[in-house]
């Protein structure tokens, strides 16, 4: 039986991506540097601070990737801000109030840095649903690595075997695999290019999902 839900956030809970993607090209352009299409879906799954790393590698940057992040982030925090239609995805807040509903644990355990996670959390009203918020700033390696899904699983109340992810990318998938979890794919509209095949199940909407079902997951 199921007894924890761990949910990425980027492209599962809130459609953040085209905020994202606006902030990094904006700030491309001001590094004089290009990114392809193909390259950036390559960055979904990833904390900024390793996208700016391999940014940094590839383009022989000299900012420090520190410095890089921070500016990005001004880009990210001024276009949230000033968003109006940025709103969770369909199904997902009827989701997770299911999910709390019936007494199982909730986790995030997102790429996305603390402040983007805080962000979301006060706007959305989502923080009463989570007992854990876990961002992937503070992993020196990004998703395919297991490290932040191994570390979400560790806070859960219930064993390993009891834990389940939901992921919407690639990187995340595998991540979660890597951990030893279940994995539910959420082919989501707002991550394309991503190969989700290797999860356990993969959903094109949350509406397919409950507490009844999820905790009812054969998951070993």
């Amino acid at each position: 039986m199921v007894r924890t839900v761990i949910f990425d956030m980027d492209g599962v809970i809130v459609d953040t991506e085209p905020v994202h993607r606006y902030a990094y090209y904006c700030h491309f352009e001001e590094l004089g540097i290009a990114v392809s299409d193909a390259e950036y879906a390559t960055f979904t799954g990833r904390s900024t601070k390793n996208v700016y790393q391999h940014l940094k590698d590839k383009h022989h940057l000299g900012q420090p990737v520190e410095e890089l992040v921070m500016m990005k982030r001004e880009f990210f925090n001024r276009a949230f801000d000033e968003k109006p239609d940025l709103d969770l995805l369909e199904g997902v807040r009827a989701l997770i109030e299911d999910l709390h509903a019936h007494g199982l644990q909730l986790i995030l355990a997102s790429s996305a840095s603390h402040s983007t996670i805080d962000r979301v959390m006060r706007r959305f009203a989502l923080g009463p649903y989570f007992s854990h918020l876990v961002s992937g700033e503070d992993f020196p390696r990004s998703k395919p690595d297991p490290a932040i899904f191994m570390h979400a699983a560790s806070l859960s109340h219930a064993p390993q075997a009891e834990c389940v992810v939901i992921e919407d990318s690639a990187n995340g998938v595998t991540a979660a695999k890597a951990a030893g979890l279940y994995c539910i794919g959420y082919n989501s509209a707002h991550s394309p290019l991503q190969d989700l095949s290797h999860a356990d199940l993969v959903v094109g909407h949350f509406n397919e999902l409950t507490a009844a079902r999820i905790a009812a997951l054969e998951t070993v």
